[in-house]
Formats: structure tokens, sequence, C-alpha cells
């Protein structure tokens, strides 16, 4: 009984949020030169937290691992631009979104592939468990193309620029980013998705309320809006919800 009413006080009752995140998902949560964790949902969600009197702890989780991780409280919440879907709802809870997003189709600079539609009997990178993989799932049998997994971003870009995959589908933002930050590959094709992305958290955890309320002042006095300036060189569109206050998703 004790027990139980330990871990329903949760996150509330610690001085410590333990933040899951795929540490190298650039430019949302990855180590500098310093080996420091930095990135987008990393100053993100330590603003949350030093406005919540809290302290941030990131465990470093791969990507698929994030769900069963926040379920059994190993976390308490998960960044790492993670897509609110109607299925994920059924299990766990999000706060408003704050950042739209479209999957896209990476290809090595060399190379000479320019859309999806070219890669029938080629092989197609994808993370583990990601909307990237669902996308390349559900659309397979259409392409014609054979699917390899992997766990984080930098394995699957060695492998496609030493040419042991022809292309890698994943989140359009965190491969802008890769191409112009490391070069050797380019983003060819954005696939339209409609996603957006928002922090995770144990199916109705107190804690996600919290955090959707400091989002919501975060959103109205431009915080959001200069993370992503930061992080992207671009000022973040009016009617994205980078900008506009949302209710959680339900």
């Amino acid at each position: 009984m004790l027990v139980s009413l330990l871990l329903g006080a949760g996150a509330q009752a610690q001085d410590t949020i333990n933040v899951g995140a795929n540490i190298g998902n650039v430019p949302w949560e990855f180590q500098d030169a310093s080996g420091a964790n930095v990135g987008f949902e990393i100053d993100l969600v330590t603003e949350i937290a030093k406005n919540l009197g809290k302290k941030v702890n990131i465990v470093n989780t791969p990507f698929n691992g994030l769900f069963a991780a926040v379920q059994s409280g190993r976390i308490d919440v998960a960044i790492s631009s993670i897509t609110v879907t109607k299925k994920r709802l059924e299990t766990v809870s999000f706060t408003q979104p704050y950042y739209d997003s479209d999957q896209s189709l990476t290809v090595a600079s060399g190379s000479t592939l320019a859309n999806v539609s070219a890669f029938k009997g080629k092989t197609v990178g994808v993370d583990t468990g990601s909307t990237g993989a669902i996308w390349a799932t559900a659309h397979q049998a259409q392409y014609g193309y054979k699917i390899r997994e992997y766990t984080g971003l930098n394995p699957a870009m060695l492998d496609l620029k030493a040419g042991r995959i022809e292309g890698y589908i994943s989140d359009i933002p965190a491969l802008q980013y890769y191409a112009k930050v490391t070069g050797g590959v380019k983003v060819v094709q954005r696939l339209k998705t409609g996603e957006q992305y928002s922090m995770m958290f144990a199916k109705d955890s107190p804690l996600a309320a919290q955090f959707n309320a400091q989002l919501d002042i975060l959103k109205k006095n431009g915080a959001v809006s200069k993370l992503y300036q930061k992080w992207f060189g671009a000022v973040p569109e009016k009617d994205t919800s980078t900008m506009t206050v949302l209710p959680m998703p339900k």
C-alpha cells in the first residue's frame, strides 16, 4: 500500500525529474564537443523544470525504449521528437505539441535518387519504433524497398554514407540539421504526414498537466520561439504549434 502511494505521488514529490532522451537525435538532444547534452528539447525541458523548481536528470534511452520506460516509471517524461498519435494516446499522455514536422527521405550526397518512387529493390533505414519506421512499413508494398532498422541516427548515417543502405526515412528537421552541420548526405524529399512533436508521460500523470501549463507560459512569453530561432536559424510561422497555445491532446 505504501509503495503504491509513493508511486502515485511520483514526480511531484521529487526534486529531480528523470527525462528519457534518445541522445544522438540532432538537433533535439545530442552531445556537443565537450560531451554535454544539448538540443532544442534539452533546453525546453530544462527551462520547464527550472520554473517548477526541479532539476533534470537525462537518462539516455533508445527511442523504442522510451515508451516502456515512461509507463514503468523509470523515467518521468520522455523527449525525442515524439509524435502525438491516437494510438499512443491510448497508453500514454502528452503535453500540447510545440513543433510541426513531416518525414523525409535522405540519401548520400552523391546519390542520384530523388524520391521514394526510385527505391524499388533498394534499402531504406529507419529508427526502430519511430514514426519514420511506421511510414516506411505502411508504404513498403507501394514502393518495393527493403527496410533496415537502426537505434539512433549516427549508425544509420554511417551506413548511408558507406553505401550499405541507399536512403533513410526520418523526421525532416533532424535530417536537415544533420545535413547542414555534418554533410555527406542530403534531404531530397519531404514526406508529408502532419506530425506534431510533444513530451510524453505515463497515462494521466499529474506532471503532464504541470508541463503543459508551463508550455502555455513559454509560448506566450516568446521563450519557445527563441529556442526555435536558436536551433533552426529562423522565426517560426505564427500558425504553427511552436507559436500557438493549444489544449493537451486527448
